[in-house]
This record gives structure tokens, C-alpha cells and sequence, in this order.
């Protein structure tokens, strides 16, 4: 018998693929009490040419209570024609989607968040791309769960 994704960690649709034109995506936030790591994966589809600043925030409860910013030194993006990811340097704790069809991923570890402060939830915000029919979609991977078990424990909840 072999363990699945679906076993080991905890996938969570994180934001719908869909035109953010004129918008920036309604935040989810997820908990990381039972998890070491979070993984947000990023996908593009057509671009239009605007430019979307992506950063991530903790706050001390899946509701976004005290929020502020989460600092990231990194990112890995990926066309998806050459398979391969290659690290990118964040600037500012920010980088910028900007190209269609293409594949970005942040990787956070619970150590990064400010747990001394009581926080222990993240969540990705993308800034509107301008009035521009732009694709994107999101979802997090949430691993190491603390507490093993068949249905890994939710995230969604404090």
C-alpha cells in the first residue's frame, strides 16, 4: 500500500482561476497549528499584460485578525514548457505575476511567522492586475502535519 498527496498533506483551494480585471482575490487564510509548512502555488493562464504584486500575510487567527506582513526572501516560477523550476529572489517580500501560462510557488515554513506574537495563519494577497482581462488561480499545500491521522486535521479553523 502506498500513501497518495491526499494523505500525506492537505490541499486547499486557495483562490479560483478566473479574470481578477479591475480586482484583487478575496484572501483565504489557513492555520498552521497542525502543519510545519505551507506551500501556495500560483498558476497563470491568458495575460493581458497587467502586472500583480503577490505578498503574504500572517495574522494571529483564520479570520485575518492583526494582520501584517510575512517576510519571504524567495519564490520559484516556472514557463510550463521547460519543467523546471528555478529560484527567484523576492524583492521587498513581493515579486510580481506578469507572463501567461506560467507556474509560481512560495514555500513558507511555520518558523517564518511571528509565533512569539501568537501568529499562526497565512494567506497570499494578489494586488489587481489593472483593467486587464488577467488569469490566475491558487491553491496551498499544507505538509508535516503535526498530528497524523486519515483525514488530516483542518486548516480552515483555529
Amino acid at each position: 500500500m502506498y500513501n497518495h498527496i491526499v494523505e500525506r498533506q492537505k490541499l486547499i483551494w486557495a483562490c479560483e482561476p478566473k479574470s481578477y480585471s479591475g480586482a484583487a482575490a478575496t484572501k483565504k487564510w489557513v492555520s498552521l497549528k497542525n502543519y510545519d509548512q505551507l506551500t501556495i502555488v500560483i498558476i497563470t493562464g491568458a495575460w493581458a499584460a497587467g502586472t500583480a504584486a503577490v505578498t503574504v500575510e500572517q495574522a494571529t487567527a483564520v479570520a485575518g485578525t492583526s494582520n501584517k506582513a510575512l517576510a519571504f526572501t524567495d519564490y520559484w516560477d516556472d514557463l510550463t514548457t521547460s519543467g523546471t523550476l528555478a529560484k527567484k529572489a523576492a524583492t521587498s517580500n513581493t515579486f510580481n505575476l506578469d507572463t501567461a501560462n506560467k507556474m509560481y510557488v512560495i514555500h513558507i515554513d511555520d518558523r517564518m511567522l511571528d509565533l512569539a506574537g501568537g501568529f499562526t495563519s497565512v494567506s497570499i494577497a494578489v494586488a489587481s492586475p489593472g483593467a486587464n482581462a488577467d488569469f490566475y488561480g491558487v491553491a496551498y499545500i499544507l505538509g508535516s502535519a503535526r498530528y497524523q491521522q486519515a483525514t488530516p486535521p483542518s486548516a480552515l479553523l483555529d
